[in-house]
C-alpha cells in the first residue's frame, strides 16, 4: 500500500514538472515591442577575421526592465547561408527586436516563413524576374498572359491565337 502511494505521488510530481516546464519552453521566442528605441550602439573594435567564423557585433537586448548591452561574439559560419545580425526595427512608432538568424537565400525572410528559401522557385516565378506568377502579367517572359502566340492580340480577340503570323 505504501509503495503504491509513493508511486502515485512520484507520477503526480513528474506530471506537475512537465506541465510547468512545457509553457516555459514555448515562451523562448518572445516578441519584444517597445514604445522607445534602444540607446546608441557602443563602440567595439572588430577583431581580426577567423577562418570558419563570422563576427556578430554587439547589440542591445531587453531584459524586461531595461536595455542591456550584449557584447559581440564569433558565430560558427554555415556554408550556403547568410547571417542576419540581431537588430531593433522601428515600425509605426513601435520598436521590435529581431533576433539573429541564418538565411539560405539572403532575402531577409526567415527560412521557416520563406516561400522560396533557396532563392527563385520556378513554381512561383517561372521567368525569374522577381514578380510572383500570380501578379506577373508576363509570367513566362515576354509573352503576356492571355496571348498564347505573343503577337500582342489577346486570345479572346485573336482569330488564330496559336499563330503569331495570322490575326
Amino acid at each position: 500500500m505504501f509503495t503504491k502511494k509513493v508511486l502515485v505521488s512520484a507520477l503526480f510530481a513528474a506530471g506537475t514538472i512537465v506541465a510547468v516546464v512545457t509553457p516555459v519552453s514555448s515562451m523562448a521566442q518572445i516578441d519584444v515591442q517597445l514604445n522607445f528605441g534602444p540607446p546608441a550602439a557602443q563602440y567595439e573594435p572588430i577583431p581580426a577575421p577567423r577562418s570558419g567564423y563570422i563576427w556578430s557585433s554587439g547589440h542591445w537586448q531587453w531584459d524586461g526592465n531595461r536595455h542591456v548591452w550584449n557584447a559581440g561574439s564569433w558565430q560558427v559560419s554555415r556554408p550556403g547561408y547568410y547571417y542576419s545580425a540581431p537588430q531593433w526595427v522601428e515600425r509605426n512608432g513601435r520598436w521590435s527586436y529581431q533576433a539573429s538568424r541564418w538565411d539560405r537565400d539572403g532575402d531577409g525572410i526567415p527560412n521557416r516563413r520563406d516561400a522560396t528559401p533557396d532563392g527563385k522557385n520556378p513554381r512561383w516565378d517561372r521567368d525569374g524576374d522577381g514578380i510572383p506568377n500570380r501578379r506577373d502579367s508576363t509570367p513566362d517572359g515576354g509573352v503576356r498572359r492571355g496571348d498564347r502566340d505573343g503577337d500582342g492580340v489577346p486570345n479572346r480577340n485573336d482569330r488564330f491565337p496559336d499563330n503569331p503570323r495570322r490575326n
